[in-house]
């Protein structure tokens, strides 16, 4: 078979080239459909209001399947000791069926020392209660802590930093905004813990039995397409993640990569937004560098032909020019 030069340059080699290339995948960030209003993924509003994040010290209350033992001063017959059912009420000896759910122990003293002097056998008793188990006395922890046990005593006053720390301190991979479930309470308290200790007086909020503690893991970023490492790389608390420091952790780009077509491909709300850097005018600190935010996608294309050359170098191109010979001799 005769054997036809063809020039570098020639539309015929461009075309096989382009046709070989791998395709493009801009139509994997589609997203979720526009227009879906549905107001997920909104950034949490930190709480500022002092009288939401410090209200008045609250007394502990007394709750179903607490196990109580009371007593009355002067008295050693009587010591029953009884649970609170899940009505709220407690069977005592001589005072009968006594409401006490929500009541705080001085309350719930009183509740029962009403009922024995209706009972006719005291006029004036002095009634105690001690707490021998309470499964409601506690805080729940949950996320991203270093502890085993999810709940925390919720005896005496407690504050937000006590309990992280009886949990067991929050782990590398901990967001610094922890949230805070406040039972009665219909909106969330949101924490901003920083990172200056002098301002951490604002944030070491009391907490109270009841509530829950929250403790995200914080955000990642997606390098994906032409990077030496293709991976998802956490944030780090407090600490933004620039364009540049992304791809330095992805290991850099590849030959094959479009620098000048990189995109952010953001989520906001239900919508999938597409933001184009320019790598090369970045690094060379012509254009900002962009810090990157939670859940951010940095795709960097690649180009068709630069992936054929690098696939195959020299041979690939021989083999292209001897195939595109081949099409115009017989066409």
């Amino acid at each position: 078979m005769p054997f036809l030069k063809v020039k570098i340059g020639s539309p015929v080699l461009l075309a096989v080239i382009m046709a070989a290339a791998v395709p493009s995948t801009h139509a994997q960030f589609a997203g979720p459909a526009p227009g879906n209003d549905s107001g997920v993924n909104h950034p949490l509003k930190i709480t500022t209001d002092p009288a939401l994040l410090f209200p008045p010290d609250r007394e502990p209350t007394v709750g179903g399947g607490d196990l109580l033992t009371v007593h009355i001063y002067g008295s050693t017959d009587y010591a029953p000791t009884a649970r609170v059912s899940l009505d709220g009420s407690i069977a005592l000896p001589l005072a009968g069926v006594v409401h006490v759910q929500g009541l705080t122990l001085t309350q719930a003293e009183h509740a029962i020392a009403e009922h024995l002097v209706a009972g006719g056998m005291y006029n004036d008793p002095q009634v105690s209660i001690q707490v021998m188990e309470t499964p409601n006395q506690i805080i729940t922890v949950t996320g991203e802590t270093r502890g085993l046990a999810g709940v925390v005593p919720a005896l005496g006053r407690r504050r937000l930093f006590d309990v992280i720390a009886a949990s067991g301190g929050l782990l590398p991979t901990a967001s610094h905004v922890v949230t805070v479930l406040r039972p009665g309470q219909d909106a969330p308290l949101v924490i901003d813990l920083g990172n200056n200790p002098a301002n951490g007086s604002m944030a070491n909020v009391p907490l109270f039995a009841g509530d829950t503690l929250v403790i995200p893991r914080t955000g990642v970023i997606y390098a994906l397409g032409a990077f030496k490492l293709q991976s998802a790389i956490p944030l780090v608390s407090n600490s933004p993640l620039t364009v540049l420091q992304a791809i330095a952790i992805a290991g850099g780009p590849n030959f094959e990569g479009k620098r000048e077509e990189t995109r952010i491909i953001r989520t906001e709300g239900t919508r999938r937004v597409e933001v184009k850097v320019n790598m090369s005018r970045v690094i060379a600190g012509k254009d900002p560098d962009p810090v990157l935010q939670p859940d951010d996608i940095l795709y960097l294309p690649t180009s068709g032909i630069r992936a054929a050359i690098r696939a195959g170098g020299i041979a690939t191109l021989m083999g292209i020019a001897q195939l595109s010979s081949y099409i115009t001799l017989n066409h």
